[in-house]
């Protein structure tokens, strides 16, 4: 079974946020929310909730993604977020 790649945008509960990549989006953010396996800055931050996820054939291309998404400002992050639509799994 072919993996995908999923880059995705966490809000946390103190209005900022999380950038990552993953190739299980619903596992992800469980473990954002309730295990010790999420970010470090997600843990203080909870709850988080998925705000924009897009799927990526390689892990070249979502990590090209991720690092175009993290040098964004908060604001380019909303708009992305406005753009694409709220993610719903």
């Amino acid at each position: 079974m072919k993996n995908h790649y999923f880059v995705y945008l966490l809000r946390c509960s103190d209005n900022t946020y999380y950038c990552g990549i993953t190739t299980d989006l619903e596992r992800r953010l469980e473990e954002h929310n309730t295990s010790k396996l999420g970010a470090k800055y997600t843990k203080a931050r909870r709850p988080v909730t998925l705000e924009y996820a897009n799927q990526f054939a390689t892990r070249s291309e979502a990590q090209k993604e991720e690092a175009r998404i993290k040098q964004m400002t908060r604001k380019g992050k909303i708009e992305l977020i406005k753009i694409a639509g709220k993610f719903k799994p």
